[in-house]
């Protein structure tokens, strides 16, 4: 249950030039508990992962001064965004277009009109791998520094 709880709380940063299908994403996502932001074009998109630091990204591909494509690729050659995941939701649907998001680094990949449950299914298990990677990576570090610890308990003779 607690997981279930920590996944309301996520952010998701919502990235689409058309406003009615940034308002309907976020009515699906906010129904869910989930705290959303949105941006309008690829630079406001980057601009606003560094600020939020999202847990998950909802990207449009066909999108004013950089395509979703481009964005993708710079977040996932990025050390500090790279984990990030991103779910294209794009009207594109031709098998090219789905390569290219792949390609670029996107998770996973929706052709709208979106259907809500599969939305919400695909928010939900993306947001579970992210939580679940970031904590594998604190108690990675955890254990590296007990590593890096000197031994207090070390027998003297």
């Amino acid at each position: 249950m607690s997981s279930e709880i920590s996944l309301k709380n996520s952010k998701v940063l919502i990235a689409d030039d058309n406003h009615q299908n940034c308002e309907l994403l976020d009515a699906y996502l906010l129904d869910e508990g989930y705290e959303t932001f949105m941006a309008y074009d690829g630079k406001e998109t980057i601009e606003k992962v560094t600020e939020i630091e999202p847990d998950l990204i909802l990207l449009d591909i066909m999108m004013p001064k950089l395509s979703g494509y481009e964005v993708c690729a710079q977040l996932k050659q990025n050390e500090e965004t790279k984990d990030i995941p991103i779910l294209v939701v794009t009207a594109l649907n031709e098998m090219g277009d789905i390569e290219k998001s792949v390609q670029a680094g996107c998770d996973d990949f929706l052709t709208k009109p979106v259907n809500r449950i599969e939305l919400t299914t695909r928010v939900r298990s993306l947001l579970r791998v992210r939580h679940l990677t970031n904590e594998r990576d604190r108690l990675l570090a955890y254990l590296a520094e007990v590593e890096r610890t000197p031994n207090s308990t070390s027998s003297e003779s």
